[in-house]
């Protein structure tokens, strides 16, 4: 069962959820214990309570999130399961707060007025920016109940030449321009499926061809007011700052060796790398 179109009440609550999560785990308070206590903040009068008591029973017996929300389809969508799942595989760089952020502006733009190509851009750049695999990815966007069928059709030929065309010039195809310039030389041009993206669409997707798709992403937020997708931070806690002073320990120990060594007329310059250069010393 795919989730239905929540009232905006729903989406606004979700945003409130989805930050106050974020903000909390960044305080150091347990995910169990947010999910504890956080239902009693949100609005009574929708269905979000009662979708956070059931994550938090099911995170006290399987330890995830992700999963929870993917049993949750009447409520949920697959593409907030999809990115939830992401955030607590192992080996991933994807973090939970970016995740929870991501979900967090697409709850925001969805208790206004979205439309489906905002929807689908801003997912899209979500996979893209994070490196989220787009078969999979895709395929949960797809669930959303905002897309029709003619939308569906598309992200399923999306799913399958992504990768092979280039993300410009599959918005400028499926755009009100691309009509409209095929009609400068075949006045009875009619499209064989219908556009799905506007004339603006198409005009900022054909002037970013062969450029980097991160520059459509921007050029389309600057000029369409589409959501913003936040960008993955580099590493700034504790432990990569330990990282970082042990490899400058490494390297000025090994310094310090090549120093003592030269001194003592003992140095094997072949510890330096290409060796071969060597050879005409022999």
């Amino acid at each position: 069962m795919s989730s239905p179109i929540l009232d905006r009440e729903e989406y606004i609550e979700q945003a409130y959820f989805f930050r106050v999560f974020r903000e909390r785990l960044a305080d150091g308070v347990a995910a169990q214990e947010v999910l504890g206590r956080i239902d009693e903040e949100i609005l009574s009068t929708t269905r979000l309570p009662m979708a956070i008591q059931f994550l938090a029973t099911d995170l006290k017996h399987t330890g995830l999130l992700g999963d929870g929300f993917a049993r949750l389809s009447h409520y949920f969508t697959p593409f907030q399961a999809f990115v939830f799942q992401q955030a607590e595989k192992d080996g991933q760089r994807f973090s939970m707060p970016t995740a929870l952020l991501i979900l967090e502006r697409e709850a925001q733009y969805k208790s206004g007025t979205p439309t489906k190509p905002g929807l689908f851009v801003y997912q899209f750049e979500a996979l893209c920016r994070n490196r989220l695999g787009y078969l999979e990815g895709i395929t949960a966007m797809a669930g959303d109940p905002l897309y029709d069928d003619a939308w569906r059709h598309y992200l399923d030929m999306v799913r399958r030449q992504v990768g092979v065309v280039e993300f410009a010039e599959l918005v400028y195809l499926r755009s009100e321009l691309y009509v409209k310039d095929q009609r400068r030389s075949q006045p009875a041009y009619e499209p064989p499926v219908q556009p799905l993206l506007g004339e603006k669409e198409g005009k900022i997707a054909k002037a970013s061809l062969r450029r980097d798709p991160l520059f459509l992403f921007a050029a389309l937020q600057r000029q369409l007011n589409y959501p913003e997708v936040p960008r993955p931070k580099p590493r700034d806690d504790v432990n990569a700052k330990l990282d970082s002073m042990a490899v400058k320990v490494r390297e000025l120990e090994a310094r310090y060796k090549m120093l003592e060594s030269d001194l003592r007329g003992t140095i094997d310059l072949t510890k330096l790398g290409k060796p071969e250069l060597l050879d005409d010393l022999e």
